[in-house]
């Protein structure tokens, strides 16, 4: 039985998956869900990393460029905590008892990090499907986790509809 699940839950389109799978996994264990937001520089609609151009000598284009990208952050910022907020509505329309919380960072480490401290017992967390050069490249969020959490992690992938309330149930027996 589980009773503290984090739920990591990024910008993608599986998102809502992650969280259906979450919210039903909590209420078949009454359990409470905590929902991480981890801000990252590479997420899809994030403004990205800062890069200081070759003007850089001109101060004040340089100032107003760094005041637009702080601006653009500021509202991934506001973003990312209104569909938190949302999202813990609608776990809390469910009956279930639901928090959240919004970090920058890694991802990978960071979900669990904050697992960790919370004291989670599951983590669910999608998968994006990624192989070979992209993995690579971008890395694999549930894989790291799978490989550092120090509780159960139930990853959902991309076609997470498609995985049967059976193996739903078969991976919560195992832990």
């Amino acid at each position: 039985m589980f009773s503290k699940i984090l739920v990591a839950l990024d910008n993608s389109v599986h998102r809502q998956e992650v969280l259906k799978r979450a919210l039903d996994l909590a209420q078949a264990n009454r359990a409470n869900l905590m929902l991480l937001h981890v801000l990252s520089a590479y997420e899809d609609g994030s403004p990205g990393i800062p890069i200081r151009s070759y003007q850089a000598y001109y101060p004040v284009l340089e100032d107003s460029t760094w005041r637009l990208y702080q601006q653009r952050w500021e509202e991934f910022e506001a973003q990312g905590l209104a569909q938190l907020r949302q999202e813990v509505d609608i776990a809390q329309a469910a009956e279930v008892s639901a928090e959240f919380t919004q970090v920058s960072g890694e991802p990978a480490p960071t979900i669990c990090n904050v697992a960790n401290s919370w004291g989670a017992d599951l983590i669910v967390v999608g998968s994006h499907g990624r192989r070979g050069l992209s993995e690579l490249l971008l890395g694999s969020v549930s894989n790291y986790v799978m490989h550092h959490a120090n509780c159960s992690v139930l990853v959902v992938h991309n076609g997470g509809a498609k995985t049967s309330d059976r193996e739903v149930a078969a991976a919560m027996a195992s832990t």
